[in-house]
């Protein structure tokens, strides 16, 4: 039996901002068709090592690599290659407040491919049915949706140019637990459906258990665990066991 193909490899890792090391010796592995959360406390730099592999942020020390192009050695070609293969759902959407939500989604297609006007509108059109809007919402601006409207339109437009890696900054941030829920179900029927890799982002623990295959564990400037989560409910880490175990944790919950 091969080997999992890896899409992400980060190998010893260092981040700094000043004198101040977010990262150290960090390294950590995400497969093709996986989804992967990402947690840790406030300041374990989260967010940090998702702009270092997308390539937001050098980092200081270590290697990165995306599917199979190590960041620092990358041609203009390669980023390109790169950019066209992999989405990117922001916490706050990021969308164009100008645009409209066609325009928004059909925005990557406008920039990388050379499509007919038809065709990426048509395409558009497509993406934002598979997030689960309706033709109603197409001339909408952002200012006129809802927090739950907006992520599913960012996640539109990750989703515009078929991605094989997708990551999502804390996607369910901000909606209320029944819009969270429909999000994370939605996520995972895309991973299925499209056989999508995902680097996810989250606080929220239901996320973790609902749709996640592994989690990895931020913690002490390194990746301290990459497990499923019934595993890292047994962790001795302390930083683990609050987090899964502790009052708001589920596996606490499951025992009371």
């Amino acid at each position: 039996m091969s080997a999992p193909e890896r899409l992400i490899e980060v190998r010893g890792l260092l981040s700094q901002f000043g004198d101040r090391t977010i990262h150290e010796n960090l390294d950590l592995d995400v497969e093709r068709g996986e989804v992967l959360g990402v947690v840790g406390g406030s300041g374990t730099g989260k967010t940090v090592l998702l702009n270092s592999i997308i390539g937001l942020k050098e980092p200081e020390g270590g290697t990165v690599r995306i599917l199979g192009y190590d960041r620092a050695e990358m041609t203009e070609a390669d980023a390109q290659d790169v950019e066209t293969r992999t989405g990117v759902l922001f916490q706050q959407g990021a969308l164009f407040s100008a645009l409209s939500v066609i325009d928004n989604v059909a925005s990557p297609m406008v920039e990388h491919t050379h499509l007919s006007r038809d065709v990426i509108r048509e395409l558009a059109e497509m993406k934002i049915a598979m997030v689960g809007l309706g033709p109603e919402s197409h001339h909408l601006k952002p200012a006129e949706l809802s927090g739950g409207m907006r992520k599913r339109v960012g996640l539109a437009r990750a989703l515009a140019l078929d991605p094989e890696l997708l990551f999502l900054d804390e996607p369910t941030a901000g909606l209320d637990p029944i819009g969270a829920a429909a999000f994370d179900d939605l996520i995972r029927q895309l991973s299925d459906d499209l056989g999508l890799t995902v680097f996810m982002i989250t606080h929220d623990l239901d996320s973790l258990y609902a749709i996640t295959d592994k989690v990895a564990v931020l913690a002490d400037k390194q990746v301290v665990a990459k497990a499923t989560v019934q595993e890292l409910e047994k962790s001795d880490h302390p930083w683990i066991r609050e987090y899964f175990l502790g009052p708001r944790g589920r596996a606490a919950n499951r025992a009371a």
